[in-house]
């Protein structure tokens, strides 16, 4: 019995162990959403052009394919080149469960193909359809700016991309923009 009195109090130290090092993950995730929302906000003053967006999305999606889910990490915290202008980068899938969000990590792992925004428009449902269909494109909807509460109007350019041997969609957003350069880009 002595031998099983072993086994029991390594597997309770090994549980506590593990528990510990979820505590120490989840403080790790929400210290890196605090740090990616801080540098959002703090590269506000700096206007995203459609063209760095693309830029940057297409950059993404090169890391994706090339390093799979430990290419995530890339797109979070304050020394993450993907979180720029006030804006950052996610990953959903075309079932609209998101991979990754660096400033909402709740997020993660939630379906959110139904998530619809105060104008009724089901904006990840579209995001996947212009996916699908175009293999990339802007789609406009209301979210709140990094550090915000309140909605803001956005559009976001998302591009299906390679991840792990499966399509996802990787996204960047502008807040904000003008009228006329929101309606050139949804042409």
């Amino acid at each position: 019995m002595k031998g099983v009195g072993r086994i029991t109090g390594l597997l309770m130290i090994m549980c506590l162990g593990f528990g510990v090092m979820d505590a120490l993950a989840e403080k790790s995730r929400v210290e890196l959403a605090k740090e990616s929302a801080a540098k959002a906000a703090a590269t506000a003053s700096t206007k995203a052009t459609p063209e760095l967006i693309i830029e940057k999305v297409n950059k993404a999606c090169d890391v994706l394919a090339k390093d799979g889910q430990v290419g995530l990490a890339e797109f979070k915290g304050k020394d993450s080149e993907f979180i720029f202008a006030g804006t950052y980068m996610w990953v959903h899938d075309l079932k609209g469960v998101m991979i990754m969000h660096p400033i909402k990590p709740d997020l993660d792992g939630e379906n959110l193909i139904e998530m619809k925004d105060p104008t009724g428009k089901a904006f990840f449902a579209e995001m996947n359809r212009v996916a699908k269909e175009k293999g990339a494109g802007w789609v406009d909807y209301m979210w709140p700016k990094p550090g915000e509460e309140k909605l803001s109007k956005k559009v976001s350019y998302v591009k299906l991309c390679d991840f792990q041997g499966q399509k996802v969609l990787v996204g960047c957003g502008i807040y904000d923009m003008p009228d006329a350069d929101l309606q050139k880009v949804l042409k």
